[in-house]
């Protein structure tokens, strides 16, 4: 079973700026070969990172006010929420030992 949840705009409210845990959004396009690089990597740390932090995965296209909202210029993106609060965010692919640095750091 997957540790990452799939949202829309239309979630992104209850999902990440309410949510009581820390919330890492990935952000992703179905056209973007990089991004099929990290996936395996996001659902890792979901599992990993499971007790401390929700992952949830938003595809950029279909949801314009959420890339909008967090300022999101190219995919993929990773941005971490706490208290409802941008905390840090992160472009482009990056490997697994600095997301977990990046995650370890903030949790």
């Amino acid at each position: 079973m997957s540790g990452v949840k799939v949202i829309q705009d239309t979630e992104f409210e209850a999902s990440v700026l309410q949510s009581e845990q820390s919330v890492l959004v990935y952000f992703w396009a179905t056209w973007c070969g990089p991004c099929r690089l990290m996936s395996p990597m996001i659902e890792s740390l979901a599992n990993q990172f499971g007790d401390r932090l929700s992952v949830v995965k938003m595809e950029v296209d279909p949801n314009p006010e959420s890339v909008k909202r967090c300022n999101v210029q190219g995919v993929p993106a990773l941005v971490l929420f706490q208290n409802g609060t941008q905390v840090q965010s992160r472009e482009g692919v990056t490997n697994k030992q600095q997301l977990e640095e990046m995650l370890a750091a903030k949790l």
